[in-house]
């Protein structure tokens, strides 16, 4: 979810097209989008329930595009005046940063036809709409590890559960779990990590399970190491871990107390060409229905609040803000990853290479 720093490591391909035919009546030639994304199944899932039949109800042709994240592109496409994206998923960092810097265009909500207030609390960007709520959450295999963990101090308990555990390669997330795991309360994270003394506090807890990391860099190489048996635990995205237990049997288990809680927002590069067409596609994706119908295809659950109702039953309790899952989450703050990042991941890598 990001930095593209969770959601860059997401991706393994750049620059792959797909072009979607509109199934209904045919399109003018300036009906056309094109729409990048972050691949994989999370890209999948935007075809089946966004893409494909906002071709076929409104005769306008998608053209895919894949990326990591990247905001160089972007910026670059802006600058020179060459705009070929006409709307873009990011996670909710990175659209800060693109919106701050002015190289997206400030959405107007009446154009959308939609309440803002339906959507992600705290979420303050006039530059993006909220499309997916992802999470980060602890997982094991219950079948390997019965008794499993429970909290994130089970996480730094090397006595508790001796073995490797594996986490993302990244100060993003790990810094907040280990102020947590220190007993800093979920409403004081980013008070606390916003000073000199939170950070030091921050890695010295790092510090005591270092040794026994294995760090992963991409969404696959989390429930990965869990199925080789690699680690004991891991940290890993919901979404790569519910589809290891729905589409390959794994036995893994969630633990969804304090999972850290990320969306991701569409956003459109400023100077495109089709921005009424770029509209159209994210009001439609936006709406209740359309986004109730991504949750059948992966277990990122949907930012309009409407759009809850309409969840199937027996997919609800998978999604990250089903409201059995959401005591004690952590609110990613893109803010202050938007501001303090650079410094911190600086940091991070200065202290992986110690």
């Amino acid at each position: 979810m990001r930095k593209s720093l969770i959601i860059a490591n997401a991706l393994a391909m750049t620059g792959l097209a797909i072009v979607i035919l509109a199934q209904a009546e045919p399109a003018f030639a300036g009906d056309q989008l094109t729409i990048t994304s972050f691949g994989g199944a999370a890209q999948m899932s935007e075809r089946k329930a966004y893409f494909e039949p906002f071709a076929k109800k409104t005769g306008i042709k998608i053209t895919e595009g894949e990326y990591n994240g990247e905001v160089a592109k972007i910026r670059a496409m802006v600058d020179s005046k060459s705009v070929s994206w006409d709307v873009v998923k990011t996670d909710a960092t990175t659209a800060a940063q693109m919106c701050a810097e002015g190289i997206i265009e400030r959405i107007d909500w009446k154009r959308l036809g939609l309440d803002r207030s339906k959507f992600v609390e705290g979420d303050d960007n006039d530059c993006a709409v909220p499309d997916d709520f992802y999470a980060t959450v602890l997982a094991y295999d219950k079948i390997k590890l019965s008794n499993g963990p429970k909290t994130l101090a089970d996480l730094f308990d090397t006595q508790k559960f001796p073995g490797k555990r594996g986490l993302l390669r990244s100060p993003f997330g790990n810094l907040e779990w280990a102020l947590i795991a220190d007993g800093v309360p979920v409403k004081d994270v980013y008070k606390i990590l916003g000073t000199p003394q939170g950070v030091d506090r921050a890695f010295k807890k790092l510090d005591t399970i270092k040794k026994d990391v294995i760090w992963w860099q991409t969404g696959a190489q989390a429930p990965q190491l869990l199925a080789d048996g690699q680690v004991v635990m891991t940290s890993g995205w919901n979404g790569r871990i519910y589809d290891a237990i729905k589409n390959s049997g794994k036995s893994f288990e969630f633990v969804w107390a304090t999972q850290e809680l990320g969306w991701n927002s569409w956003v459109i590069p400023k100077g495109t060409s089709r921005l009424d067409e770029a509209y159209k596609f994210i009001a439609f994706a936006a709406s209740p229905a359309q986004q109730a119908d991504k949750t059948r295809y992966i277990a990122y659950g949907p930012t309009n609040k409407d759009a809850i109702p309409h969840v199937d039953p027996a997919i609800l309790p998978w999604l990250p803000n089903a409201p059995d899952n959401m005591h004690n989450a952590l609110l990613i703050d893109a803010h202050f990853w938007s501001d303090k990042g650079d410094d911190l991941r600086q940091r991070f890598t200065a202290w992986i290479a110690k």
